[in-house]
This record gives structure tokens, C-alpha cells and sequence, in this order.
């Protein structure tokens, strides 16, 4: 796909604005009626999608774009969350919709090769998000947290947050054991679990409510925004200090959702504005070899604003970090972002089907 560049100026006066996505010559045409889509969710590695709409799910590989299956039941079928783990056949799935398939207080363990369910959680409210990992199934309600051993389905942990109607919740995907980020409990607060180290770490992220995060695959970075949503914040797990900051617009939006790249060398943003924003990271902790793998072709522009020179004479917003790339999308529908597979790839999927 080609991004042209235009003179029209960006609404967030981003002076590294360019490349706007406005009528996409191949992008994929909707999928499926706008009213019928529940849920849109990435599978751990980002390489395929799961969609809940009002008679079922369907699941989708990103790259070639094609739908992998789909399974669409008879009487209600509403699903309002679909979690994958991996590629494998099992999933994770909780009704919802006007005419919900299960009830909303229940989480569905479902087995495609048998195309049943194998096992149920149930909970005295209704469940707002679930995560995987290969070892863990992570349950979350308006304010609590149930965190169980896949195997055996036995609870091994239960966190309390602030109210999360969202059902926010992080995980890591590593190998290694399970980093899990959540609201705390009190607003702007985040809370960070090491299992390993059996260490729980506060954060006070931001002065209003936590409107969204996410976490790196090794668990190690956090990226945090407000429901301001003017600036996202990437903070180190384990000891909880700030580590940059950069600036999405001056202006107020709706972050629905921040992704990292699978090496952590960028970070993605999407919001109510309509426009996909990439960053650039500098706290790459990580291997040498990621910085010698940009080839000399690609120069690294700088994401600082031409008047960071001026530092502390004009106010902070002079100074910002800004995005190094931007895509347009249709404003007022919900996206959700991945980095994708190919090099230099971004997977975006609207609420909206497309």
C-alpha cells in the first residue's frame, strides 16, 4: 500500500506530519455489516484477529488477509469477547450482544477441533475482558481481577482495581513468567505484577484516569495514556521510572488503543481522530543487534519539534517528541492497531468492519 504525501496540515499541528490515508486504493472492504461487529481482538503475536459479532465469531489471518473460519450459531449468537491463544484451537469466549450466545457473567473455554465448549467460569457480574497466555487464563471484571492456571482451571491470584469497565488488563507473551499490568486502585494508577519475583509495582502513570496501555512482549515496557489523550508514557516495569514521553496532539482524544512492536523499537497509537500515529523509541534496551538491523538506506529522522532548542523558555508542548509517522483513517470510528509481520508494517482494524 502507498501513502502519498498531501499539504493538508494534520489538526494535532504535528510538524512531522505526512503520508494521510485518505482513500486507501487497496484497502479491505468491510467484512461485515457495521451493526453485526461486537468485539475485534489480536491474537499474542499479532498475526491473526478474532472478531465477536451478533450470530458468532470469525477468525482472521492479517497477512495475506483472509478469513481463517468462522463459526456462526443458530439461536442468539452474540459474542462479545473472542481471545485466541496463538494459532491453536482453543478459545476463550463470553456472550454478549443484544441476543448473547452465553450468558455475560460466563467465560466459555471453546475447543474448535470438537467446535464445542470444553469448560465454563462463572462470576457474579458480568466479565468485561479475558487474556491468554499458553499457561494462564486471566479473567476481568468492573473491579476485580481472577487470575487462573490453564490446566486446571485453579485460581491462583485475585487483584482488586478501580472501577474498569473497559476490562483493562495487560499481559506479557514471552517465554519467561507472567508480567500482568492492570488499573489500580485509585485513578491514574497503574499496577504491575511480576509473578516471578512475586514483587507487586504501583505506578501513578497519569493525573486523570488510565484510558488505555499495553505492554511489550517481553513484559519489560509499559506505554500509558489518559483519557486526556494528549500524551503516551513508556515506563520501565520493574522499577517503575519514566522513561520517555511523547506527545499524540495538543488537543484532547480518545486513545483506543497503543501496540509496540515486536523488537520495541516502535510504538503505535490510535484514537477517535481518525489518525494512526507511530513513534519512535529510544530506550531500546535490547540487543545490538536491532540498531545495526536499520539499513543505511533509512535515515533516522529525529521525532524532536525543529523548537526543542528552546527548551524551558516556551512551555513543554514546544519540546514534545513527536510522531514519526501517520496514517488517516474515517475520524469517529474505533480502531484498534498491530505492527505486522512484514518490516515496516502497520495492521489497523476498525470497529466499523473494515
Amino acid at each position: 500500500m502507498q501513502h502519498h504525501p498531501s499539504s493538508e496540515p494534520d489538526s494535532d499541528a504535528n510538524p512531522n506530519f505526512h503520508s494521510p490515508l485518505l482513500n486507501p486504493p487497496d484497502s479491505v472492504p468491510p467484512a461485515v455489516a457495521p451493526s453485526s461487529l461486537l468485539h475485534l481482538s489480536f491474537n499474542q503475536d499479532h498475526g491473526c484477529f478474532a472478531a465477536g459479532t451478533d450470530h458468532g465469531f470469525r477468525i482472521y489471518n492479517c497477512d495475506p488477509f483472509r478469513e481463517i473460519f468462522r463459526r456462526d450459531f443458530d439461536r442468539g449468537g452474540g459474542i462479545g469477547v473472542v481471545e485466541m491463544l496463538f494459532r491453536c484451537n482453543i478459545l476463550a469466549l463470553v456472550g454478549g450482544g443484544p441476543d448473547p450466545q452465553y450468558p455475560p457473567n460466563k467465560v466459555m473455554i471453546w475447543d474448535d477441533h470438537q467446535s464445542r465448549c470444553i469448560s465454563e467460569l462463572s462470576f457474579r457480574s458480568e466479565v468485561r475482558s479475558v487474556r491468554l497466555r499458553r499457561d494462564r487464563i486471566i479473567v476481568v471484571l468492573e473491579q476485580k481481577i481472577f487470575v487462573y492456571n490453564f490446566v486446571d482451571l485453579k485460581l491462583l491470584h485475585q487483584i482488586e482495581t478501580i472501577a474498569n469497565p473497559k476490562g483493562l488488563c495487560a499481559v506479557s507473551q514471552g517465554a519467561g513468567s507472567l508480567v500482568l499490568v492492570c488499573p489500580g486502585l485509585q485513578k491514574g494508577q497503574v499496577r504491575v505484577e511480576h509473578y516471578a519475583s512475586k514483587r507487586t509495582k504501583f505506578i501513578m502513570a497519569h493525573d486523570s484516569r488510565i484510558a488505555c496501555f499495553a505492554l511489550s512482549q517481553d513484559g519489560q515496557l509499559l506505554a500509558t495514556a489518559s483519557t486526556k489523550g494528549t500524551l503516551v508514557r513508556i515506563y520501565n516495569t520493574i522499577d517503575g521510572s519514566l522513561l520517555q514521553e511523547v506527545r499524540r496532539g495538543a488537543d484532547r482524544a480518545e486513545i483506543y488503543s497503543l501496540a509496540f512492536s515486536s523488537n520495541a523499537q516502535w510504538l503505535a497509537v490510535s484514537s477517535d481522530k481518525g489518525t494512526v500515529h507511530v513513534f519512535s523509541l529510544k530506550i531500546n534496551a535490547g540487543s545490538p543487534s536491532t540498531t545495526q538491523s536499520r539499513s543505511t538506506s533509512e535515515p533516522v529522522v529525529s521525532p524532536h519539534s525543529s523548537l526543542s532548542f528552546i527548551k524551558g523558555v516556551l512551555p513543554k508542548y514546544f519540546s514534545s517528541e513527536w510522531s514519526v509517522a501517520q496514517f488517516r483513517l474515517v475520524e469517529g470510528s474505533q480502531y484498534l492497531v498491530a505492527f505486522g509481520h512484514q518490516k515496516n508494517t502497520v495492521v489497523i482494524l476498525g470497529i466499523d468492519g473494515s
